[in-house]
């Protein structure tokens, strides 16, 4: 058993040594709010990941969107406002 580096015999001390310093009233206390502790992490830790997976699937759908460059954009713009001033014009021209 190897916990963060520490085997069973380190455990054991830790374990002995907070019992002398806590008492045995107060350890299971101490245990119970590591634990919660511990539970909180983790949850916390599950839902940053999610977070995390949840962002990265939404840029790879907008990568995978199509859609022009900004240039592309005001140059199809410019493109479409020449073409409708150039039939208003060849329209009038026609009429007179």
């Amino acid at each position: 058993m190897n916990v963060f580096g520490i085997g069973l015999p380190e455990m054991a001390l830790i374990l002995v040594i907070a019992l002398l310093v806590f008492g045995p009233k107060k350890l299971p206390e101490i245990g119970r709010s590591l634990g919660k502790a511990i539970r909180g992490f983790q949850e916390a830790s599950k839902d940053f990941e999610n977070e995390f997976k949840r962002e990265a699937q939404q840029l790879e759908e907008a990568v995978k969107t199509p859609t022009l460059p900004p240039d592309s954009q005001k140059i199809a713009i410019t493109d479409a406002t020449t073409t409708e001033s150039n039939n208003k014009s060849a329209s009038s021209a026609q009429e007179s």
